[in-house]
Formats: C-alpha cells, structure tokens, sequence
C-alpha cells in the first residue's frame, strides 16, 4: 500500500497543472507574458521533479483507491496506479512540456492572448496525467475527455483565423466518435466482467474493438484520421506537444493498459487499422507543401507503426517506438517552428537555402529527421527495427496473408525516408525562393530545446548496440517481455531501403501539382472527399429537406391551425355577441317594455280602472258574441 508520503506526491503531481491553469488564467490581465511563461515552465519543472522522485520512492506498482460513486450497491472507485508505464509516460509527457513551453516564451512573445495559452498548456499537461496515471477505464474516460477540450482550445487558439477554427471543430467532432464508441466499450466491458478495472482475461471482440475506437480517434489512424493534419493551424509549439508526443500518444497508452483485455480478432484487426495507416500517413506526406502538414502526416504513419506493433503483440516494441518518437517528432516540430519563425511561411515552396542562414536548426533538423527516417545509430533506427522484427515473427506463426502486415511496415519506412529527404532538400538545399525576408537563427529559448531533443534522438541513449535494441535497459525498466529477434537480412535490408528512400527523395523531380500522383497525396487519398460524399452532403441534404418540411408542412400546420382559431374565436365572438348576448338583451328590453306598460295601467285613478273593466268586458263579449 502506498504510504502517506508517496500518496502526498501523487496528490501535488496531480494538483499542481490543474492549479497552474487556474493561477495563470487569474493573473493573465496582470503580469506580462514572459512571466507568466516563466510560472508555467516552473510549474511544469517541479512536476518533473515529482514524478521523478515519486518513481524513485516506488520501485514496485502502486495502486490509490478509494470509494468514489455507489450505484445500486455497485462501487466505482478512484483508481490510480503508478507501473512502469506510468513512470515512462510521466517522464515524456512532463519532460516534452518542460521544452515545448520554454520554447513558447519566445515563440509567442507579443501575442495579445499569451496568458490563455499558457493556461491552456497546463490544462492540457494535466489531463495528460490523468491518463497515465488513471487505474481504471473509467477514470481514465474522465480525462480522456478532458484532453480532448484543451485540444480544442488549443487548436484553435488563434479561432479569429477560419481555418483554425474549422480545424478545432474538426477535431473535436472526430473525436466524439471514437470517444462515443469507447464509452460504449466501456459500458459493455461492466456489463461482461461487472467492474470497469483494467483486466486481464479477453473481452468479446465486439467489445475489445469498441475499445480500440477510442484509440482510432485520439491516435488518428484510419479512417479517422484527417483531422490531425488540420490541426496543424494551431500554434507550432502546440503541434509539438499534442500531436508529436503527447496527445496522440493517448491511443497507444490505452491500447497498452487494455492489450490483454483484447481478443486475438481484435488484436489481428488493430495490426491491419495499423499498417493501413502507416502507408496511408507515408503516402499522403509525399507530395506535401506545407512544413507542418508534411510533419503531421509522418506521426500519422509512426502512430500506425505503433499501433500495429501493439497488433502483433509486441508492446514493449509499441512503446519503446512511443519514446524515440517523443524526441525527435518533437525536435522536428520545434525545429519547423524555427523555420517558420524566420522566413513567415509554412509553404516549402518559398524556402529553400536555408542551410547556412540556419545552421543550428538544420543541424537538429537533420538529426531528428535521420532518426525518425530510421538512419543507424539513431534512436528511430532501433525502435523500428524492434517492431519490425515484432512484426515478422507473428507473421511468421500465422503465415498467409499476416506476411502483408511486415511488408507494408516496410515499405512505410521507404516513403518515410522519401518524404524527409525531400522536405530536406526543399527547405534547405537550393536557393531561396524569395528574397523578400532576410532569414535568421532564432533564440536561445528556443534554438536550445531543439538542440537538445536532437541530442536525446542519438541512438546511444537508448542501447549500446548501435543495431539491436533487444537488449536496451528500456525493455528491463518496463518490465514487458521482449519478442525475439528479426531475421539477419532485416537489418541491411532495412538500411538499404533507407538508403534508397532518401537518394530517391533527394532526386525526386517535382510533380505538377495537378497531376494524379501529386493530388492523391496533397489530398490524403481523398479521404475528406470521400467523407463529404458519403456522410457531409447527404447530411445537409436530409437536413435542408427537414428544414423545408419543418417550414412548409409542420409551420405550415402549426400557422393553419392558428389562423383557423384566432377566426373561430372571431365568430364564436360575434355569436356570443349578436346572438346570446342580443337575445339576454332582447329579454331584457321586453320585460322593461311590458313593465312600463303595466305601470302605465296601475296609475291609482278610479276612472281609469273603470273604464278598463268597461273595455275588457265588451271586448269579451264581442270576442264571445
């Protein structure tokens, strides 16, 4: 059990993000931003250094529980757990923000809503948290909701542009299905198993894929997976922390916490989403124009790495893959951010030579790009030898068609190594294309957090073998079991793909961007057309039609029936009025008639009575004669 200390650290490390938003949020209108950058980086650095010492202090796995909800005698508690995969993802996640908002102070210097940004981020850093540290599926639903709002917060932070707003939008609605379908996942998992615990028997495999849905989503793999280009609107910074090692590193921490609870189906459906995505991210990348998109789509085709890894039952792979990626997708974001920064656009097309007027950014660039490539003695090169080892020895035991499963991993590793080498040569290689600004190194706070993401994308931090991670200090700590080694051709064959892959970027000829080729990839496969075809516009048809019948027939009725009313209440009037009430009138009349008429016979003269009776009788006498 833990004990109180450890428990009080768990406390702070939860606490203090959640608090920082508050306070920065509070003091925005009040202090500059530099400060209030200054406030969140520090608040980012002690996180650090808890969780850190918390890792320290707990060796073995924690669990916290308490009672939190009752529900017809059933108990949902507030479940946290601290494993190895926690103490992993705290690093990354804590250590990714630590540089991404220092990288922030410079890089969003003089924007007018700099407080909400900063608040934003530790919102963010918290939810983040949540997650990994979450010990039931429950929980961890309850976070996994809130990084989807301070996504979109982030994404469109700038929502006075359309384009970040639609992008914001998008990401949010597309999350909503997968989040949908994991919620269902859940509820049908109390349903077979009566607890909402991460377990260890298989779910059916209805259930483990309603799961995995929450992955598609958050993880941006197919066919849910165009909103993660677009999000590329937000700010730089933001695209380094959600969608480089943060963010869309949620998917692979659930599919890691739920993998036993995955049926072999499941797990053979999750390995096909993957390689589907590895090739579809690498293609769309291809032909690109936009720095940042080209980026995106490269974590599109990683995460389907990982994801397939997680498939073929190689999870130790699946995450070790999770942490080099953190670096150097990270470094290259921030690296772009730089680029951006000194040339004020993000279209390739208008860079070129920028080798020499930014050697510090071309230098990280190049290492971060080589790694993520899978370029020998990086850190890119060792975790996806990794999976794709993983990947043929399951093939190996099913046979048939699995072998697809490896081969499309690898040839996503080609189109990885294409699409670098010619980002590389159209960003920095040839003349610039534009001498309307004078490029320049940016500063320090944010040229050092590039350089050292570049740093820890060197393959010796990760294993002394500069070929094999089998036997890398990553694989103990986490305590997973390492699948065996990949046949001894896949090594150089893997280097000579890489090899190929970047000559023939380096030598692509450039498309017109009207040809099929160009197209296909600017347009991710036509995957937004498609949508528009089959879901968007028959959508807004049905609903124009609804909205017509609405106005015509419902209105139409509704109007009818108010007209016919107001004119029966006219008539009903009228009868009460002319009829009823003349006839009440009527009566009156003829009774005040007759009255005066009887008080004019009963004047009191005697004379008159007589000559009354006088008449009455000769009247009855005529009447009776």
């Amino acid at each position: 059990m833990p004990d109180s200390t450890q428990t009080l650290l768990l406390t702070a490390l939860l606490g203090l993000p959640f608090v920082g938003a508050m306070g920065i949020g509070a003091l925005r209108n009040r202090i500059s931003g530099s400060v209030l950058g200054v406030l969140a980086v520090a608040s980012t650095a002690i996180g650090l250094f808890l969780a850190l010492t918390l890792a320290r202090l707990s060796p073995q796995t924690l669990h916290w529980q308490t009672d939190w909800i009752t529900f017809r005698g059933q108990s949902f508690p507030l479940s946290f757990q601290l494993d190895p995969l926690s103490k992993l993802m705290l690093v990354v996640v804590h250590g990714v923000a630590l540089l991404v908002q220092l990288y922030s102070i410079d890089y969003m210097r003089g924007d007018a809503r700099i407080g909400r940004y900063f608040a934003y981020l530790q919102l963010f850093v918290g939810a983040m948290l949540g997650i990994v540290l979450a010990g039931n599926l429950l929980i961890l639903y309850g976070f996994w909701e809130l990084v989807g709002l301070a996504s979109y917060l982030l994404i469109g932070f700038w929502y006075h542009r359309p384009s970040a707003a639609r992008a914001a939008t998008k990401a949010f609605l597309m999350n909503r299905i997968g989040d949908a379908a994991f919620l269902l996942g859940i509820l049908l998992t109390y349903v077979q198993t009566g607890s909402v615990a991460f377990g260890t028997e298989p779910l059916t495999t209805a259930v483990g894929l309603c799961l995995f849905m929450g992955c598609v989503a958050k993880s941006a793999q197919f066919p849910l997976l165009t909103w993660l280009p677009d999000a590329m609107e937000g700010p730089t910074p933001v695209s380094a922390l959600l969608h480089a090692a943060t963010m869309v590193a949620a998917g692979i921490v659930l599919l890691a916490r739920i993998h036993p609870m995955l049926s072999p189906d499941a797990l053979t459906v999750v390995a096909v989403v993957g390689t589907v995505t590895a090739l579809w991210g690498g293609f769309s990348a291809l032909f690109q124009l936009d720095i940042k998109r080209v980026l995106a789509f490269s974590t599109v085709s990683q995460l389907g790495l990982m994801v397939a890894g997680m498939g073929t039952g190689n999870v130790s792979g699946a995450l070790f893959h999770l942490l080099t990626h953190a670096c150097f997708k990270a470094g290259l974001f921030l690296a772009a951010g730089s680029v951006i920064h000194a040339v004020h656009t993000q279209d390739m097309r208008a860079m070129g030579g920028l080798r020499k007027a930014l050697p510090y950014t071309f230098a990280a660039y190049v290492v971060c790009a080589a790694a993520l490539a899978g370029v020998p003695l990086l850190s890119g090169f060792l975790s996806k030898e990794v999976i794709l080892a993983g990947a043929y020895w399951w093939a190996g035991q099913r046979g048939g068609w699995a072998m697809l499963v490896p081969v499309g991993l690898l040839l996503s590793s080609v189109l990885t190594a294409v699409y670098m080498a010619r980002q590389l040569r159209l960003v920095f290689w040839g003349e610039r294309a534009t001498t309307e600004t004078i490029p320049h190194e940016s500063g320090w706070l944010m040229r050092g957090p590039v350089l050292l993401l570049a740093v820890l994308s060197v393959g010796i931090w990760f294993s002394l073998d500069p070929l094999s991670a089998h036997h890398s200090p990553f694989f103990a700590f986490m305590q997973l079991p390492v699948l065996p080694e990949g046949p001894a051709w896949l090594a150089p064959v893997s280097m000579a793909i890489v090899a190929a892959g970047g000559w023939l970027g380096f030598r692509l000829r450039e498309p017109a961007m009207n040809s099929k080729l160009a197209l296909a990839s600017f347009h991710y496969g036509y995957l937004d057309q498609l949508y528009q075809a089959l879901f968007i516009n028959p959508i807004r048809k049905l609903a124009n039609f609804l909205h017509r019948a609405d106005h015509r027939a419902v209105d139409g009725l509704v109007n009818g029936l108010g007209i016919g009313t107001v004119l029966l209440a006219h008539i009903a009037a009228f009868v009460d009025r002319v009829g009823v009430d003349g006839l009440v009138n009527g009566a009156g009349r003829l009774a005040v008639g007759v009255g005066q008429l009887t008080r004019s016979v009963q004047g009191g003269r005697v004379q008159t009575y007589i000559a009354t009776a006088v008449a009455v009788v000769l009247f009855l006498l005529w009447w009776i004669l």
